[in-house]
């Protein structure tokens, strides 16, 4: 019985590391569609985070059926509600992966983003996308010193939007109200995105140590328990 309760839990970390994995490759593909105004990948992007969808939702039967029959405690418990909020975070995530590729798909056969501003959406991509393979790497590891360093890694994200912002707001932007909207939204899609593979990662501090990201940062490293 003991051999059967604990391969749930392993399935319910194995379930998230291939969340992860998905959303991560969805923004991925999301971002080449965008600039390369790419219908067919766009549409495959948008297609795949049923998936996603369909995982999480296995994951929180596994996890209520565990609740329910083993009223796990201490630990075990931790792990299952705490695997829960991630499992909503990278739900999210797949959801802002597809935004993105609709946005790739309503502005087809252009480009949603000019091409001047190719280059920082590419590098806003390629770093969420990054982001979210440290986060399943955080999961499968539990390293929580390389858990907290993905906040550090988002700083770059966030640099990257502030630029977005001033760049729209410069009185030499000629391309139109229509855009600035679309690159508004593409860059808090990626901002967001980026907050949810953070906030998955602190979340493994807490399953971890018991103790939240924040106040580890502030007073300093713990032993889990």
């Amino acid at each position: 019985m003991r051999d059967a309760y604990q391969e749930e839990l392993n399935q319910i970390g194995a379930d998230l590391v291939e969340m992860a994995r998905l959303v991560g490759s969805a923004v991925g593909r999301a971002t080449t569609a965008i600039l390369d105004a790419d219908l067919d990948l766009a549409e495959r992007v948008i297609a795949g985070d049923e998936k996603v969808d369909d995982l999480q939702r296995e994951l929180e039967n596994r996890a209520i059926t565990l609740l329910a029959r083993q009223q796990p405690v201490a630990t075990d418990l931790r792990t299952v509600v705490t695997s829960l909020r991630m499992s909503a975070d990278l739900e999210r995530s797949g959801d802002l992966a597809q935004h993105v590729a609709k946005l790739a798909r309503r502005r087809f056969p252009e480009s949603a983003v000019p091409q001047d501003l190719h280059a920082t959406i590419l590098e806003m991509g390629q770093l969420a996308q990054r982001l979210m393979v440290k986060a399943g790497e955080v999961i499968i590891t539990k390293d929580v010193d390389r858990a907290l360093q993905l906040e550090q890694d988002d700083d770059a994200i966030d640099l990257l939007h502030r630029d977005l912002f001033r760049r729209l707001m410069d009185e030499r932007w000629q391309h139109g109200i229509e855009t600035a909207v679309d690159v508004t939204l593409l860059g808090r899609y990626y901002e967001r995105f980026a907050d949810h593979a953070v906030s998955v990662a602190q979340r493994v501090v807490y399953l971890v140590t018991g103790e939240h990201a924040d106040e580890i940062e502030q007073g300093g490293p713990v032993q889990g328990g």
